[in-house]
């Protein structure tokens, strides 16, 4: 298909790189002004939670629609993507959803938030972006892979019902009510009407980046993988590029990541919300390593972050990215409610995004 849109001085996985600078500089400066981050749908002050859940659930509701609208019309399909594997790596997206929802509360946001937050001047976000990267590249194919091979090992056969499209009603009646239900819990959040709207653009960039990396970027003779919004496997391949630019190319990830910072970065600027920031203690240093280190080794685990995983592969039904989300979700909890009972009867000192 790609070479049908007359491209004459791009190969597709070059023209994916601009394609995914592109989609990361719109979702930097969005994600920027709604304080977009699925930590605070679930963990911090309760007054912040049920509005930060509306904003995320109308991302999602949008991206649903948007992606199951591109599969009905045949523009894209998942029958071979991952998120549809018969066999379901079950303890694998557990484990790794639980210790990534823990290292999310630890480091006070996902990954996908602490990439915006880098671009903001936060050195605090950027040190946990270089830690998340280092543990999930090795857990990819380093020292942690093992651990991966093991767990991912313990699967249950699922057979046709990997995708909620198994169910009665097929992907239709799925996409209406996931999408209903969404959409009725974020008019009731209390979050502001343009948070929304701009929530809703985020969403948007879902089957956006599904439909250009899957359709319109698709070649026989060079092709590309098909992939969304997604943070784990970027930030490996974005550090595995950086030290080895010469011998390894650049891929979507990598302008995903890239435009993701600029885009957060620029738009802080012109709203002067720039401020260098850096860790108060040595105990918060180790807190938030320790959290990019949970967060690293639990998003490959799991298949991916609160965006991979969730906002990119809940929209495709699969029963192994909703498992992943719920998991991380309950991670993030449990772990919220932990750092609760352990602080003192004064209180702790919670440091600002």
């Amino acid at each position: 298909m790609f070479a049908d849109f007359g491209f004459e001085t791009l190969t597709a996985p070059q023209a994916a790189i601009w394609f995914g600078l592109a989609i990361g500089l719109a979702f930097g400066a969005l994600a920027e002004v709604t304080r977009f981050c699925f930590r605070r749908a679930v963990a911090g002050p309760a007054s912040e939670r049920r509005s930060a859940a509306g904003v995320w659930l109308t991302a999602l509701a949008v991206a649903i629609v948007g992606t199951q609208g591109a599969v009905a019309v045949g523009l894209i399909s998942f029958a071979d993507h991952r998120f549809m594997a018969s066999d379901l790596p079950w303890a694998a997206i557990v484990t790794g959803g639980v210790l990534f929802g823990a290292g999310m509360v630890l480091t006070r946001g996902c990954i996908s938030r602490l990439t915006v937050l880098s671009g903001t001047g936060n050195l605090r976000a950027l040190t946990v972006m270089l830690v998340f990267a280092i543990a999930a590249h090795a857990t990819l194919k380093g020292v942690f892979a093992p651990l991966r091979t093991a767990l991912g090992s313990i699967t249950v056969p699922l057979g046709d019902a990997v995708s909620l499209a198994a169910l009665p009603g097929g992907a239709l009646l799925a996409t209406i009510v996931l999408a209903a239900l969404a959409l009725a819990f974020a008019a009731r959040s209390g979050a502001r009407p343009v948070h929304l709207a701009l929530a809703a653009v985020i969403g948007l960039l879902v089957p956006l980046a599904w439909v250009g990396t899957g359709y319109v970027l698709f070649d026989d003779f060079d092709p590309i993988a098909m992939e969304s919004l997604s943070f784990t496997s970027p930030s490996a391949e974005t550090l595995f590029w950086g030290v080895a630019s010469t011998s390894i190319g650049a891929t979507f990830g990598v302008g995903l990541i890239g435009g993701t910072i600029a885009g957060a970065s620029v738009l802080a600027l012109i709203a002067g919300r720039f401020r260098w920031q850096s860790f108060s203690s040595p105990a918060e240093t180790g807190r938030y390593l320790a959290g990019g280190a949970l967060m690293g080794v639990g998003g490959v685990l799991a298949g991916g972050c609160t965006v991979g995983a969730g906002l990119s592969g809940v929209p495709t039904l699969s029963v192994a990215a909703i498992l992943a989300i719920l998991s991380i979700a309950a991670g993030g909890v449990a772990a919220d409610r932990a750092l609760s009972r352990r602080a003192s009867p004064r209180g702790v000192a919670v440091p600002a995004e």
